[in-house]
C-alpha cells in the first residue's frame, strides 16, 4: 500500500503508519523518507481523512467503526465487512457508483483478490450481453496466504531439489511442485470459504443475485499472481472477436490473446508486479451455444488488494471529499 501510494503520487498531506504496540516506534521506508510507526490503539483517527486497513478481520472489527466514528473513511481490505448488506463492496472499474453508500457507516469493503480480477474482466461482457453463469477455477499464488507461505514455498523447493525431506507447516500438504485444491476452511456444502467468497462477492458487486457462480480454488507453487480459467454462459451470444474488442477498450484490462506459443499472459511474466488485469485464451465454448472461455491473470497483492483499495481512495478524493 505504501509503495503504491508513492508510485501514484497520492495527494496526501500526511501519511500515518499504524501497527500494534510491539511495532510502535519503528521506522519504515516511504517515498524516499521514513515513517515512524504509531500505536494503533492510541491513534486519534480524527487526524486522518481516509484509513487503509489490512491487518486482519479481528482488528478491523474493533478499529474500523472507531475510525469511522471519528470521521475517517475506512477502506477495509479484510473480509470483515464484505458481506454486510449496507456496506459497499467496490471494484472501481466495475461499480464505482457504490462508493457513495459509504456515508451510512463510513466503511467501504475491498473484495477478495480472486474476485477482483475476475469481475474487472467480466464487466464489459456483462454490460454488453449479460452473464447467466460463471464457472471458474482459480490457480492462486502463495502470497495470498502471507509471508510465512512465501517462505514455506521457498524452503520446500530448496529442500526437495536437494533431496531432503520437508514438513509442511502453513499448508496441510506439500506446496512445492504441487497443487492443493483447498483454500480457506471447508463449509457444510462441501465448498471452501474462498470458493463461496467468489460467489457472494460477484453477485454483490454486479448487483445481481441471479448470476450463478461455481468456483474451485486451487493453491499452486507460484509466489505472486493469481490465474483463473473462466467459463461463461452469457445472456446473448457473443463471439470471441466481439469479446476481444470489448476487453481491449475496458479500463484496467490488457489483452494478450494470440493463438501461438506464448501468446497468452501468465502469473510470473505478466501478472506479478503489474497493475493491470491480463486476459487471454479468449474463445467460444464448443460445449455451449452461448459459452465463452477466458484466461485471467493479475497480481493478487497489487490489483487484488492494495491497488484496488487505493483506487477507491482516489475516487473518494475526486468525487466525495
Amino acid at each position: 500500500m505504501l509503495d503504491i501510494l508513492a508510485e501514484r503520487k497520492f495527494p496526501a498531506q500526511e501519511i500515518f503508519a499504524l501497527a500494534s504496540s510491539r511495532s510502535a516506534g519503528k521506522a519504515i521506508p516511504f517515498d524516499g523518507k521514513e515513517l515512524e510507526v504509531l500505536d494503533l490503539a492510541q491513534f486519534d483517527f480524527a487526524k486522518a481523512d481516509i484509513g487503509l486497513f489490512s491487518a486482519g478481520a479481528s482488528i478491523s472489527e474493533v478499529y474500523a467503526p472507531q475510525a469511522a466514528a471519528a470521521g475517517c473513511i475506512v477502506v477495509d481490505n479484510t473480509s470483515r465487512f464484505r458481506y454486510e448488506d449496507d456496506i459497499p463492496l467496490v471494484v472501481p472499474e466495475v461499480n464505482p457508483e457504490a462508493i457513495a453508500r459509504y456515508r451510512q457507516h463510513g466503511i467501504i469493503a475491498n473484495p477478495n483478490c480472486s474476485t477482483i480480477q475476475m469481475v474487472v474482466a467480466l464487466k464489459p461482457i456483462y454490460d454488453a450481453v449479460g452473464i447467466e453463469r460463471i464457472n471458474v477455477c482459480t490457480y492462486q499464488a502463495v502470497s495470498g496466504s502471507g509471508k510465512r507461505a512465501v517462505a514455506e514455498l521457498t524452503a520446500q523447493s530448496e529442500a526437495l531439489l536437494k533431496g531432503e525431506k520437508i514438513e509442511p507447516a502453513v499448508y496441510p500438504k506439500q506446496i512445492a511442485f504441487n497443487a492443493l485444491p483447498h483454500i480457506d476452511v471447508f463449509l457444510d456444502n462441501g465448498y471452501t470459504k474462498e470458493e463461496m467468497k467468489i460467489v457472494w462477492e460477484t453477485q454483490k458487486i454486479m448487483d445481481n443475485p441471479s448470476i450463478r457462480v461455481n468456483a474451485t480454488t486451487v493453491r499452486i507453487p507460484v509466489f505472486y499472481g493469481h490465474s483463473e480459467a473462466v467459463h461463461l454462459e452469457t445472456g446473448k451470444k457473443i463471439t470471441a472477436g466481439e469479446a476481444r474488442a470489448l476487453l481491449k477498450s475496458a479500463p484496467g484490462v490488457c489483452v494478450i490473446d494470440e493463438a501461438r506459443d506464448g501468446g497468452y499472459p501468465t502469473a510470473a511474466t505478466e501478472g506479478a508486479h503489474h497493475d493491470q488485469v491480463y486476459v487471454g485464451r479468449i474463445r467460444e465454448d464448443i460445449s455451449h451455444e452461448r459459452g465463452l472461455d477466458l484466461w485471467i491473470v493479475a497480481d493478487n497483492v497489487r490489483k487484488g488488494a492494495a491497488l484496488n483499495g487505493i483506487q477507491i481512495a482516489e475516487h473518494l478524493l475526486k468525487s466525495y471529499m
